[in-house]
């Protein structure tokens, strides 16, 4: 998989533990350059944790070329965003798109009790923000481009304590595929990457650990999935090598949503 040459933007590194900086990791590696974007900090905040937690990571790479705060509500903080990337790359060849939020409350409360408010907030960082960062790349982006979002199981199917982020998951995946459609005559691709559970900062607030047993008793592979391969495949939804695949949701999760029945776990329900 090669990146050289290649340029564009990874949205949502919030850790080393984040599946963007995994992704982020296989591009650069590859050749490619990135820019970076990182949540806003408080203006209380004189130790700017936000930035400070991405820029001990892109501090290591050459190829990371910037690394600048984007507010995911803010459609004009978005615009310029990507104009900060057409002055610094030209046009782009790649956007990543790793966001999504919703207020911890309403993720642990059963989904019928979620608020109005809770609601609203869930669905605009984690849905509209992909709609709003294809229509600021759609001008800067060159032909052949790509771009990827984070989705997850519990888009399609109900995944208890998922909750509240289910129905945004399932929302990003429709918007996806509009957007594929949308995009499609201009010669860019918009995908999904649907990972298995991982320990990330989003992961923990879903309930991650509970799954990995689950996901490791009942996947074909009868294991978990490794940032490693999450990174890689979601490199290669930005490559050249996925150039035939749009309005895709690939799945790495060790084949977990292809089982109808608890596969393995049979074995140990008492007969």
């Amino acid at each position: 998989m090669q990146f050289n040459g290649k340029k564009g933007l990874i949205l949502g590194v919030a850790n080393d533990h984040s599946i963007a900086w995994a992704i982020a990791k296989q591009i650069m590696e590859a050749g490619g350059e990135c820019g970076f974007t990182h949540l806003p900090d408080r203006e209380d905040d004189a130790r700017q944790r936000n930035r400070r937690r991405v820029s001990q990571l892109t501090d290591k790479y050459e190829n990371a070329k910037f690394l600048i705060p984007m507010d995911a509500q803010n459609d004009e903080n978005i615009r310029s965003v990507f104009e900060y990337a057409a002055k610094s790359f030209g046009k782009i060849d790649f956007v990543l798109h790793s966001i999504a939020f919703a207020d911890r409350d309403d993720l642990s409360r059963d989904t019928i009790y979620t608020s109005r408010q809770g609601f609203q907030l869930a669905m605009d960082v984690s849905v509209y923000s992909l709609l709003a960062c294809a229509a600021a790349a759609k001008p800067i982006m060159n032909p052949g481009g790509a771009i990827a979002t984070m989705s997850y199981f519990g888009g399609e199917k109900c995944v208890p304590g998922y909750n509240v982020m289910g129905i945004c998951k399932a929302a990003l995946e429709a918007a996806m595929r509009y957007l594929a459609y949308d995009l499609g005559t201009d010669g860019v691709r918009v995908n999904a990457l649907s990972a298995g559970p991982i320990r990330t900062l989003a992961g923990r607030a879903a309930g991650v650990e509970e799954m990995l047993s689950l996901y490791q008793h009942m996947a074909p592979l009868g294991r978990n999935v490794s940032h490693d391969e999450v990174g890689r495949t979601g490199a290669f939804l930005l490559s050249e090598l996925s150039d035939g695949i749009t309005g895709e949701i690939l799945h790495v999760d060790g084949g977990y949503h292809a089982m109808g029945s608890p596969g393995r776990l049979l074995d140990q329900i008492p007969k």
